[in-house]
């Protein structure tokens, strides 16, 4: 009696599961699911743009601060354009 009960469980357990994991395949999750990593990498990526364009940012203020280049020069008619 013990032994057809713990079947009984067994069986009932293992079509639980089953059933979870077809209604996982249907085609609506996994469109929900799939747009949920899409949405996720996409900003993902944002943040990484973001980071790399402000260290490009400061970098360039950076090498404009070591060079001189910061000073506007004035643009009159008898300045050389270095031709």
């Amino acid at each position: 009696m013990i032994r057809r009960l713990f079947y009984l469980a067994l069986g009932a357990a293992l079509a639980v599961w089953v059933m979870r994991r077809l209604r996982a395949l249907s085609p609506d999750h996994v469109a929900r699911r799939a747009v949920g990593e899409a949405a996720d990498a996409l900003a993902g990526l944002r943040a990484f743009t973001d980071e790399a364009l402000e260290s490009a940012a400061k970098r360039e203020s950076e090498l404009r601060a070591e060079f001189g280049l910061d000073v506007e020069t004035p643009n009159t008619p008898n300045a050389k354009d270095g031709r």
